[in-house]
């Protein structure tokens, strides 16, 4: 897209709005050496060292626990967007040169050290991150949250840091990695495998997403799919990078609900972010699709067990021709193997692949997607325009998209121009101003207020939202 970057250009779209811009997913570039005294402080100079070394070779060569080449992932030569990102005080003066009013703020060396399977060196450092966020952000938190980092290697640490960043700091929004790499399955076997938090996860996450209904706050996932499946090309970083938000957010998404989550906490929110909202939309499609053909009362007439042999063989008899003709006594005995083995099965295995998920009709499917679910797209995506086509999606359903600007990273190369290429959308008729004003402000505000009805009181938009 060609981006408007005009002095006037995001006042000219304000100016034709009547509500708050409210960022779902900006980023903050952290001030590593603060962190790392953090880190000292709290856990001593051998962790410190050790983070340290961690976050050289994450971004600097190809040493890291991920053997995936990232590099120029930050900006640079915009030294002026680089500062913005990196001093609170900074953004908060250039929030309204942006065109926006409030921002969710997220790590950006804190989004690689979720999935860093070192438990000390992962837990000192969240712990770090989060006494840095409340620290750096006190000031300006009325127009600028910072979010906190949460760890989710087990449910324990997960809930720990929960109650400790929520609870004892009073952050307001938590970021999680869904995407686990396990060395060795939850039997022993050893086998590298990848953990989403749901269905057969090796461990029970209930009580992560119990403490989130507690303390108000939504699960937000930010994991990353670089460096596992397809995308590990050593040394091609736009190859891996390619499409690898959204694979990440769908694994767990797709694990959450097969899981039961959603229905297990019903008045819980959940939130997949990066990734866009088209994967979002195949997969609800995907989902109604295989439960009207799968579900336990409709996979039935697909069983083997339920073969008529009689009327097979009658058929067999009646078409077969030439060599095939001369196999009927043969095909008749296949077929009847086919039919015991299949009851002998149906026998021992529970047919029911939506049982788990606590799904009973396609309703419940409907209401997931609809009212718990919400994901962050980037302005510049023109797909996000597909969340809102209630022609095309089944049900006439409408998805959550929220307005994600991802300043602070390499793809947004002027922080003035993530507003005018939202506002693309509208210019090219693919969103008209109620639409617009969901994305960028109403499905955010109320994903945050589900959980927490006091979410922005005190902020500066306390009064418009």
């Amino acid at each position: 897209m060609t981006t408007d970057l005009a002095p006037d250009a995001v006042a000219r779209i304000r100016a034709s709005i009547d509500h708050p811009i409210v960022d779902g997913d900006g980023h903050l570039l952290e001030l590593m050496p603060m962190v790392f005294d953090i880190v000292r402080d709290i856990a001593g100079e051998d962790v410190m060292r050790r983070l340290q070394t961690f976050n050289r070779a994450r971004f600097t060569a190809n040493e890291g626990f991920v053997p995936v080449r990232v590099f120029h992932g930050l900006p640079a030569e915009n030294t002026l967007d680089r500062m913005t990102v990196t001093l609170p005080n900074l953004l908060y003066q250039r929030l309204d040169e942006i065109g926006i009013d409030f921002a969710l703020l997220y790590p950006s060396f804190g989004l690689t050290l979720l999935g860093y399977p070192d438990d000390e060196i992962r837990q000192a450092g969240a712990r770090a991150l989060n006494l840095y966020f409340a620290e750096a952000y006190a000031d300006v938190r009325d127009r600028l949250e910072p979010v906190a980092v949460i760890p989710t290697f087990t449910p324990e640490e997960a809930v720990a840091e929960l109650r400790y960043a929520v609870g004892e700091l009073g952050l307001k929004a938590v970021v999680m990695n869904g995407i686990i790499p396990r060395p060795a399955r939850a039997d022993g076997t050893p086998r590298a495998w990848v953990d989403t938090l749901g269905h057969e996860s090796q461990y029970d996450y209930d009580p992560v997403w119990a403490t989130c209904a507690e303390l108000g706050v939504m699960p937000a996932f930010h994991g990353m799919g670089y460096g596992w499946g397809s995308r590990v090309s050593s040394s091609n970083y736009v190859h891996n990078h390619l499409g690898n938000f959204a694979v990440a957010q769908e694994s767990v998404c797709r694990s959450l609900i097969m899981g039961g989550a959603m229905r297990r906490f019903p008045d819980l929110r959940f939130t997949f972010l990066e990734g866009g909202a088209s994967w979002a939309c195949q997969l609800y499609a995907d989902l109604l699709g295989h439960f009207e053909k799968r579900n336990i009362s409709a996979v039935g007439a697909f069983d083997d067990a339920r073969i008529d042999v009689d009327l097979a063989a009658t058929l067999f008899a009646q078409h077969a021709t030439g060599r095939m003709a001369d196999m009927g006594e043969r095909f008749v005995k296949s077929m009847q193997r086919v039919v015991a083995t299949a009851a002998a099965y149906d026998a021992e295995n529970d047919l029911d692949d939506f049982a788990e998920s606590q799904i009973r009709s396609e309703s419940d499917i409907v209401d997931i997607f609809t009212r718990q679910l919400s994901f962050g797209c980037e302005a510049d995506d023109p797909l996000n325009a597909l969340a809102f086509d209630t022609k095309l999606l089944p049900h006439h359903a409408r998805l959550n998209a929220v307005f994600a600007s991802d300043i602070g990273h390499w793809d947004v190369p002027d922080v003035r121009g993530v507003l005018p290429e939202a506002w693309e959308m509208v210019e090219h008729g693919h969103l008209d101003a109620a639409e617009l004003k969901d994305f960028t402000c109403g499905n955010v505000v109320r994903a945050l207020k589900a959980g927490n009805p006091r979410f922005f009181e005190g902020t500066a938009i306390a009064g418009t939202v």
